[in-house]
């Protein structure tokens, strides 16, 4: 499969999902905590499967975490790999 590589600048984020691609170009990785204290996004699962859809390679990496109870919770890190230094770059010899 070809993957996408993100090419998104600041000044071009005017939706959500905008923000979510200039998100994982800049920083590699989201969680939905900083989707909603950055971006006021509250279902990035549905902005990740967007671009899944549209072949940007993005994982999803289970995070255990404490609620604030003391309980342990697994939430999501989804992490961009970019095509160049993927997986398939690794292939290409």
């Amino acid at each position: 499969m070809n993957y996408k590589k993100i090419e998104i600048k600041e000044d071009q984020v005017t939706t959500q999902l905008q923000a979510v691609k200039w998100h994982l170009k800049k920083f590699g990785s989201i969680t939905s905590w900083e989707a909603i204290k950055e971006y006021g996004i509250t279902r990035l699962s549905h902005h990740v499967f967007c671009l899944r859809k549209d072949n940007y390679n993005i994982i999803s990496v289970p995070l255990e975490m404490k609620t604030r109870f003391g309980r342990t919770t697994v939430i999501s890190r989804y992490e961009y790999i970019d095509p160049k230094f993927g997986i398939q770059s690794k292939l290409n010899f």
